[in-house]
């Protein structure tokens, strides 16, 4: 990673941040940070059999995105993996700027051996979230990593500041390769239960001789009596509900996927595919012993899934002794309200002080009138023509061979429809590449209903949304008579509990074609998204940013595609302000400087 005012040659390090920062504070503008990676396969033994995974520059996870609000971020892609790449950013917004959202929507795949530099702004945002390929599986085995948006010096974060910043990745994890899943996938067979559930990319702490096999690696974090960590704690699997625990430590829940939270202490926390969550976690033990951290499989009764456990050791500097013992009780599996009246305690921090939606100039929500309504109902896997696949409201995603974005700039017919329905109609199951027309600048109520008989997870590309009602049962218009209408939760992935609905509610106001989706992995695989479509009418009103020039183009656009080396270059992306071309020539001309 280079940032502006960071080189690698710390004996200049001062002079040159001094002078930079000097120069943005003359011309205002936002700081560029550029990341350069390497995709390709790596092997590992996670669970103590070798096997492959994606890793970036080598490394397994991947390297951690940290920036500051407004801040713009370029990131080179180099695909060295033997199939096409999309990486997308979960809980990105991209305001007016869905051409780098990195979903087959609106991205022509990067193809293996070439390379794609990506160019966005974190505008108006801050919290925690994380990246991940969004293609043919790969996320079952890794080319994930963090991101971090810190709040601006002149914005208050609204608890003190912590001793260290800790993120930990929590993925259910499966020895058979991501080609071997997909294709069971579209065979019509389950996932069943994952072989493990890793930590940061290791395997579990021995805390069972007979389940956990000797000489696993296994994650340790260190740290100090008496201080606290910011744990920044993401939910990367495939498929798996996990419960989040630390031994004899409360879990100070402070945000949750860029929204500040009403600050509450739990001793344990559920996280569902995709989520991400920040606590705050104080040593305050004895440290008689080092402490178990578990991250264990939820909602399934199964013998099958005893392995399903993540132990990672949490060690005091002045720990007398390895943890030992039985690991600390989940929750209780049979008492199917709880996770849900865990999430319902979730609320939305309304007096923080910092970047977070505003509908309509009104952080009012619940006074807002809604334009636009859905319903949206989904099916377990189901054979249609043939295929198995499953469906929203009856229809099972198509993704064309032209992006429906790059189909929209160009105006080429018949590559969508704008006829997504907005209940389950009376009709056979089809498959279909139809979208949701949005309201510019409307209010969208959505109603997402679970007749799955697992946990799914559902995300919104472009957007944070506000959760204001989860239940058991059918949703009718009555359920509205339960809606938190004034500190739901904002954020940008939200859990359904099977035979429950969860309820949405998300101002239009981001110009775009955005995805929404189920983020477990194999029910989006088979068809499980659909787009939504946001168009601002009036085309005198830039409200969206152009079509960038490195764009890779593909199906019925293929022809438009320049060669690899005319198309490739950090050059390529979107004309960089004057500030910015000034910070980077006064760089490079103190580096060479001072390399002279």
């Amino acid at each position: 990673m280079w940032v502006f005012g960071v080189l690698p040659d710390s004996w200049f390090l001062l002079y040159l941040n001094l002078f930079i920062g000097l120069i943005i504070i003359a011309f205002g503008g936002d700081p560029y940070v550029y990341y350069d990676w390497d995709v390709s396969y790596a092997t590992v033994s996670p669970l103590g059999v070798k096997q492959k995974v994606i890793a970036i520059d080598g490394n397994f996870p991947g390297p951690i995105l940290e920036v500051t609000t407004n801040w713009n971020v370029v990131v080179n892609v180099k695909n060295n993996l033997d199939e096409p790449l999309l990486l997308t950013w979960n809980g990105i917004q991209h305001r007016r700027n869905s051409w780098q959202d990195g979903v087959a929507g609106t991205n022509c795949p990067i193809p293996s051996g070439w390379n794609w530099t990506s160019v966005f702004q974190v505008k108006d945002q801050i919290g925690s979230f994380f990246y991940f390929p969004s293609l043919n599986f790969q996320r079952a085995v890794g080319g994930y990593g963090g991101i971090i948006i810190n709040n601006r010096d002149v914005i208050p974060v609204p608890f003190a500041p912590p001793d260290g910043d800790i993120t930990l990745f929590i993925s259910d994890w499966y020895i058979k390769s991501h080609k071997d899943l997909r294709k069971d996938v579209e065979n019509g067979i389950s996932l069943g239960a994952p072989d493990g559930i890793l930590f940061n990319g290791r395997g579990p702490y021995r805390y069972d001789t007979t389940l956990v096999p000797d000489s696993i690696d296994f994650l340790t974090l260190n740290v100090e009596p008496g201080k606290t960590y910011r744990l920044r704690v993401h939910n990367v699997g495939i498929s798996t509900s996990v419960n989040f625990r630390i031994q004899n430590h409360n879990l100070l829940l402070v945000e949750t996927e860029g929204s500040y939270t009403v600050q509450q202490n739990y001793t344990n926390m559920d996280i569902h595919v995709a989520q991400s969550f920040s606590f705050l976690v104080t040593m305050d033990q004895s440290a008689t012993s080092d402490y178990y951290i578990v991250a264990s499989s939820r909602f399934v009764n199964s013998s099958a899934w005893a392995r399903a456990k993540g132990v990672a050791i949490l060690h005091y500097t002045n720990s007398q002794g390895p943890a030992t013992g039985p690991l600390p009780d989940p929750p209780n599996e049979y008492d199917t309200f709880f996770s849900m009246n865990q999430a319902r305690s979730i609320r939305w921090n309304v007096s923080a002080g910092a970047a977070r939606p505003n509908p309509q100039g009104s952080f009012r929500y619940g006074q807002i009138t809604v334009t636009d309504f859905y319903v949206i109902l989904n099916r377990p896997a189901e054979l249609i023509d043939g295929r198995w696949r499953t469906t929203l409201n009856g229809i099972s995603h198509l993704a064309p061979q032209t992006p429906l974005k790059l189909a929209q700039q160009f105006k080429i017919p018949g590559v969508f429809k704008l006829d997504f329905p907005n209940r389950l109609m009376n009709r056979p199951a089809k498959i279909d590449t139809s979208l949701i027309n949005g309201t510019y600048r409307g209010f969208m109520e959505i109603i997402l209903q679970n007749n799955d008989t697992t946990v799914q997870s559902y995300h919104l590309d472009g957007y944070a949304f506000f959760v204001v009602g989860m239940d058991y049962g059918v949703w009718t218009d009555n359920s509205r008579g339960i809606y938190n209408k004034w500190d739901g939760v904002a954020r940008s992935t939200t859990q359904v509990f099977p035979g429950a609905w969860t309820a949405i509610l998300v101002s239009l106001d981001n110009v775009g074609i955005w995805n929404l989706r189920a983020e477990n992995l194999d029910s989006w695989y088979l068809g499980q998204e659909v787009y939504i479509s946001v168009v601002n009418p009036e085309i005198t009103e830039k409200t969206e940013l152009p079509l960038p020039d490195n764009s890779i183009y593909c199906g019925l656009l293929s022809s438009l595609q320049k060669d690899q080396a005319q198309r490739v270059k950090f050059s390529d992306a979107p004309p960089t302000s004057k500030a910015t071309r000034i910070i980077w020539l006064a760089s490079v001309t103190i580096y060479a400087v001072f390399k002279l």
